[in-house]
């Protein structure tokens, strides 16, 4: 007999997750699969605030079947079409950029786990760092 871990229904995790910040896009949420993002870093202040890009990242949060939530994350671009291109954050907007992530990934642990006893853990195809693992 197996168990299966038990989820808190849709609309209070969306409740939590959104008190954490300006994070969540409910628009692109759904029911075991919640998605992230920050505009971490202007990339021209000079543009009409419509056709403004920047450099950050956005981050995919799946129910997993071993309990929990697995996540993803990457760092780009969003342009002024409103769309995130995966893209190399140049070096003097990283660390706006990493601070914004790491500040975002501490929250998002600390809720899931605090309200609902639930853990967050890597995907095993994550590319990039593993988030929290510079304690």
């Amino acid at each position: 007999m197996t168990t299966q871990t038990a989820f808190p229904p849709y609309g209070r995790l969306l409740t939590k997750l959104t008190a954490i910040g300006p994070y969540l896009r409910q628009q692109q949420s759904k029911e075991g699969a919640f998605f992230f993002d920050c505009l971490a870093s202007c990339i021209s202040a000079k543009k009409e605030p419509d056709e403004r890009e920047f450099w950050g990242w956005w981050l995919e949060l799946n129910a997993s079947d071993k309990g929990g939530y697995e996540y993803r994350y990457f760092f780009g671009r969003y342009n002024s079409a409103g769309e995130w291109v995966e893209d190399k954050v140049p070096a003097k907007h990283s660390d706006a950029v990493l601070k914004t992530l790491n500040d975002f990934y501490l929250k998002l642990t600390k809720a899931l786990d605090e309200n609902f006893e639930l853990s967050v853990a890597a995907a095993s195809d994550l590319k990039e760092a593993v988030l929290g693992d510079n304690d």
